[in-house]
């Protein structure tokens, strides 16, 4: 087993999420998140600051956005003719909806709901948010031949019931 979290390892890490003025995002305390280090399976900024750590360490990362979420940008706020959504749609501010477009899937959230238009954001809901983290590494494992070569872990112990 390896003793410090690098590249090829499945971590397993508790964490607390907050914004800049101190609000939970999210948190993992209960229930660990197992990722594959080194394999983007977490945003860059944490990863980097994980690298090195030890089961049963603790740490404050501070997160920028440019290692988080990326920057906020305006041009992916657009207004849509609100006769464009299906009838079945129900348009909710903060819901989230996908569209196909011709570079895939893009989600957007419901920003406004006006008269005869809607303001949608592409933007994910922390781009352009520093990140506040408090971490501790519960385990650290070496991962399989399987999940490397998937570049994902297949649960905490390596297993998974799902077909690729």
């Amino acid at each position: 087993m390896p003793s410090i979290v690098q590249k090829d390892c499945v971590v397993g890490v508790a964490y607390v999420l907050k914004d800049k003025a101190e609000e939970v995002l999210d948190e993992s305390l209960d229930e660990p998140l197992y990722y594959l280090h080194g394999h983007k399976n977490i945003i860059e900024g944490l990863e980097k600051n994980l690298e090195g750590m030890r089961v049963g360490e603790e740490k404050d990362i501070v997160v920028l956005p440019l290692d988080g979420y990326g920057e906020y940008h305006s041009d992916l706020v657009m207004a849509f003719d609100k006769s464009s959504f299906p009838e079945d749609v129900e348009l909710e501010i903060d819901a989230e909806l996908s569209a196909e477009t011709p570079d895939g899937t893009v989600m957007f959230r419901v920003k406004e709901i006006g008269d005869t238009e809607v303001l949608m954001d592409a933007n994910h809901p922390l781009a352009g948010e520093t990140l506040y983290f408090h971490v501790k590494i519960n385990s650290i494992r070496t991962a399989t031949s399987d999940e490397l070569s998937h570049g994902h872990i297949h649960g905490p112990d390596g297993h998974d019931d799902h077909d690729h």
